[in-house]
């Protein structure tokens, strides 16, 4: 029986050897570290299913992306605790391999940037699921929310993957933050010489007879300026999905340059007076 207890024992105290003599494993640290892990493991499984429990539909999809993370920095310290506790000489470790460290560290700054910036995005509510958003000039519907990146499709069905530090250097639009109803315009010039009332009338009946286009806020036409070749409007109406809006502007469009033909108004191009001098 002795023999057995000094074998076992023998077995539990064998050193690995893992970087020089300053740094070394037992058997019995190895054991000690997977049933902390363990325990951590249940622990958190425990936390997660008791915090989900009291919060709403769209929170639990957040706090699963936070938890994720959080869950890795938590067996990150148990890791090492763990190994201090167990009389491993951890600063002997990190000498050893501070040039490996040194070259993760430079190789995973971005990636660690974007999981910050996702955790960001999740606590202070700047983008949910299904709002529109606008960043480096593409548009799409935020369909995921990841913690590194956040996932959206623009309305030609292409999927956008945005990294998640792009929100802290880049100026982000959130087009439905207050709501899916927007406010959209189309811009025209006219020849010099319209009848600008005639324009403006023509302009909302382009804008009132649109199916999409809301009666409230009522359209309304802007006169913008006297441009170098034409007068230029700019007609506004309101819609209930912005994402589809370059649908509506199209048709407008349409109508727009059907009712200015049908009524004899011209939409003037560019033109240039060119003066030769000859010598």
């Amino acid at each position: 029986m002795k023999e057995i207890i000094k074998q076992i024992t023998d077995f539990l105290n064998y050193r690995i050897p893992i970087g020089g003599k300053d740094v070394e494993l037992t058997v019995k640290t190895i054991l000690f570290l997977i049933v902390g892990l363990l325990l951590v493991k249940i622990l958190l499984k425990y936390l997660k299913v008791l915090a989900k429990s009291k919060l709403e539909k769209e929170d639990k999809n957040k706090f699963d992306t936070i938890f994720s993370f959080t869950s890795w920095l938590a067996y990150l310290v148990v890791f090492s605790v763990a190994l201090s506790s167990a009389g491993v000489n951890l600063s002997a470790i990190l000498v050893a391999s501070s040039a490996l460290l040194i070259g993760i560290g430079l190789a995973l700054q971005t990636f660690f940037q974007d999981i910050i910036s996702g955790v960001f995005i999740i606590l202070d509510k700047s983008v949910h699921v299904g709002d529109i958003i606008e960043i480096d000039g593409k548009v799409g519907r935020v369909e995921e929310i990841k913690l590194r990146t956040t996932r959206a499709v623009t309305i030609d069905n292409k999927v956008l993957v945005i990294p998640n530090h792009k929100y802290l250097s880049n100026s982000l639009y959130n087009w439905t933050q207050n709501g899916t109803v927007t406010r959209e315009s189309v811009k025209v010039g006219v020849a010099y010489g319209s009848d600008v009332e005639l324009v403006k009338k023509l302009l909302l009946r382009a804008a009132k007879e649109h199916p999409k286009v809301l009666e409230y806020p009522t359209p309304t036409v802007i006169f913008e300026n006297f441009g170098d070749s034409a007068l230029e409007f700019k007609l506004v109406f309101t819609i209930n999905d912005s994402f589809q809006a370059i649908i509506p502007q199209s048709e407008i469009r349409f109508k727009i340059n059907s009712l200015f033909k049908e009524h004899n108004i011209s939409i003037p191009f560019p033109q240039r007076d060119i003066h030769i001098i000859k010598n």
